[in-house]
């Protein structure tokens, strides 16, 4: 893939040529305050370093999903402030995506200028099925600029016009963080240190179906927690009261324990968890073994011994996947997996890698220094379905129409 060197060197350098990035800046918002400015941060050294080099710099991105019109509350605005404090200097926002104030915006911008496009979603065109709908958008976005650089990794596996369309219309290349992040999964798919452990949470076990699928025999171990353990407690014939359950997914989960014991692979489940009665901050926590959750009672979290037993399984191990909290993270009461599991992967002699979303913002949350880490990831979905196997759209089409181009593949043992 060609890097911001190489388009720097097709175009004759960067300087005075317009450069489209596109970022993920969607990030959370309470009203108008961002209440995690990660990826921000993520974005802000390709975005630099091309004005540095004298490029007319014009982001795009996203924030929620606001169905295809314009909704304030998704607005980019505080965004723009935010990147233009970590900037150091003033951000020109536009307040349409290709419209006359896009234009406006985009004109007015010198040699090291950058500007953010309002979110790219407000166009229904963006998230199209329709290639020829999609595709025409693109060309309004490509008119904007000299050329495409793609940064935005939690959205490079969608094929949307600002992230794939976009790519086959300008001379394109991937941005640092990009690289960065495929590089990492990389050393993951590739011929990762061993023990390789993989520890998946969060809410829905069919969320990592095929993540499981696939590392069952490629991962040393799997540790699975959060809300999607309670599928596969389930699948063992515990009683899981109200807690989160998908029971659609029960067979196969009950598929994956017998995979798993029969491919020697060590698959750990909480023993123990955190009940409440009720989903909320202030519910009493309950510390009861799997086999005693009530009726009337949800898991909220692991328990403590579970808590020691992840954090040994971690604690051996060379190479470390985690996606997903152990637990309701953001309510103290129910937090302590989750800590325990991001202090276990601080420890490791080997590579760490958070792989995005709520994994990251626990990261965050729960006070720990991110470089302690060996890599935040800013992408979960994306990170997921590059393990899963499938084919990144927006990495692939970077490569389209060059030379010698092959799709770009996992790589398996």
């Amino acid at each position: 893939m060609t890097t911001i060197d190489e388009l720097g060197t097709e175009l004759g350098g960067l300087r005075g040529r317009r450069v489209l990035v596109r970022s993920d800046l969607n990030v959370p918002l309470d009203g108008d305050t961002i209440t995690d400015d990660g990826r921000i941060r993520a974005a802000l050294p390709t975005i630099a370093e091309l004005a540095a080099r004298g490029a007319r710099v014009v982001v795009a991105a996203h924030l929620g999903r606001p169905d295809g019109w314009p909704d304030p509350r998704y607005s980019l605005a505080p965004v723009a402030r935010r990147l233009g404090e970590l900037l150091g200097s003033k951000i020109a926002f536009a307040t349409d995506t290709v419209g006359s104030s896009a234009h406006a915006v985009v004109t007015s911008l010198a040699d090291g200028g950058v500007a953010l496009l309002e979110n790219v979603r407000f166009d229904p065109a963006e998230t199209s099925k329709d290639d020829q709908v999609r595709g025409a958008f693109a060309d309004r976005l490509a008119a904007l600029a000299d050329a495409f650089v793609s940064d935005g990794f939690g959205v490079v596996h969608r094929k949307q016009a600002s992230v794939y369309d976009v790519a086959l219309r300008l001379p394109a290349a991937m941005g640092g963080l990009v690289a960065t992040e495929v590089g990492v999964l990389e050393r993951l798919t590739g011929t990762p240190r061993r023990p390789y452990v993989v520890v998946l949470g969060g809410s829905k076990v069919s969320d990592k179906l095929g993540v499981i699928d696939n590392l069952l025999g490629k991962a040393d171990k799997l540790v699975i927690g959060g809300g999607m353990a309670y599928t596969f407690l389930e699948a063992q014939g515990h009683e899981v009261g109200t807690s989160l359950l998908e029971e659609d997914q029960v067979a196969r989960c009950r598929s994956y324990l017998e995979r798993a014991e029969g491919q020697g692979v060590e698959l750990l489940l909480p023993t123990d968890v955190v009940v409440a009665d009720r989903f909320a901050a202030d519910a009493r926590p309950e510390i009861v073994p799997v086999h005693a959750i009530a009726p009337d009672r949800m898991g909220l979290d692991i328990g403590p011994e579970s808590q020691k037993a992840f954090a040994a399984a971690v604690a051996d191990a060379r190479t470390v996947f985690w996606n997903g909290p152990m637990g309701v993270f953001e309510f103290d009461a129910f937090a302590a997996g989750t800590r325990a599991v991001a202090q276990a992967l601080t420890r490791i002699d080997g590579l760490s890698v958070v792989g995005g979303g709520d994994s990251a913002a626990a990261v965050r949350r729960l006070g720990f220094d991110e470089k302690a880490f060996g890599h935040l990831s800013t992408g979960g979905g994306a990170s997921l379905e590059y393990l899963e196997g499938k084919t990144l759209p927006g990495i692939d089409v970077l490569d389209e129409g060059k030379e010698g181009h092959r799709p770009f593949k996992r790589r398996w043992w």
